[in-house]
């Protein structure tokens, strides 16, 4: 469709999708020098951006039922969503190929540990492979949910938009509505979507019921009601046992 010039350096074109919308940066052959630092130093939205998208969540994970977890943070980044909804009293736990845990050392993902759902913010237009990444990401985590965040576009491809992110060099996928459809229909899930947040599930949950807990009504409904019990304390205790165990010993 066009080119774009990433890292103020590389040009690429831009390939579309007819049939569904999809977006794609064409060999982003940059991607190391892009990912020298796994968060980008342009990210300045970052700590806003995990802290609402904790209290949407605070609304909508109840849908999925009276559980604590686990869920898993797939591209969990420092770890601090991670931290944010233990505080809140949900089990999340972390994983992430590019980024360093900081923020909720002790709590990764246990491998083989079934997790009620994924949450994937801001990911999926780091994909080079976005099937691949969600069906992988859901069978590893032995679910069929999965809720993320992902800026979509309208219409005609735009040949400027901010979210296009150059100067990072790390977005090199973009999708509209009926892309997001188009892989919800490959994996045989059913797609949800309000504001910027969507759910793929094959769990019975209506458009209006999403749109409710996912937005203002439902995080305002989390604040009436019981505050759920943070995990704050209890992680201080297991992760003070954990610095006296040999490094070999099971994570909590």
């Amino acid at each position: 469709m066009f080119t774009r010039v990433f890292l103020r350096t590389h040009p690429a074109p831009v390939d579309f999708c007819a049939g569904c919308g999809f977006l794609q940066v064409r060999d982003p052959h940059w991607l190391a020098q892009a990912y020298d630092q796994a968060i980008a130093a342009l990210d300045t939205g970052l700590v806003a951006r995990n802290l609402g998208i904790a209290g949407r969540l605070e609304g909508l994970l109840p849908l999925l039922g009276a559980a604590r977890g686990p869920y898993l943070d797939q591209g969990g980044g420092l770890g601090l969503l991670v931290r944010l909804m233990r505080d809140r009293g949900f089990d999340f736990r972390w994983a992430d190929a590019h980024a360093e845990n900081s923020l909720a050392r002790g709590f990764e993902l246990v491998p083989g540990e079934p997790c009620i759902a994924v949450t994937a913010i801001e990911v999926l237009e780091h994909l080079r492979d976005p099937l691949d990444f969600i069906s992988g990401t859901l069978a590893a985590a032995g679910t069929r949910t999965l809720i993320f965040t992902t800026e979509l576009y309208a219409g005609e491809p735009p040949q400027d938009w901010w979210y296009y992110a150059e100067d990072t060099g790390q977005h090199i996928a973009f999708y509209r509505s009926d892309t997001l459809a188009a892989i919800a229909g490959r994996l045989g899930l059913t797609l949800l979507s309000h504001r910027g947040l969507h759910m793929l599930t094959d769990r019975a949950i209506s458009p209006r019921a999403f749109r409710w807990h996912g937005g203002r009504p439902g995080q305002l409904m989390a604040r009436l009601r019981p505050a759920r019990r943070s995990l704050t304390e209890a992680d201080h205790a297991a992760l003070s046992e954990l610095l006296w165990l040999p490094s070999d010993a099971a994570r909590p």
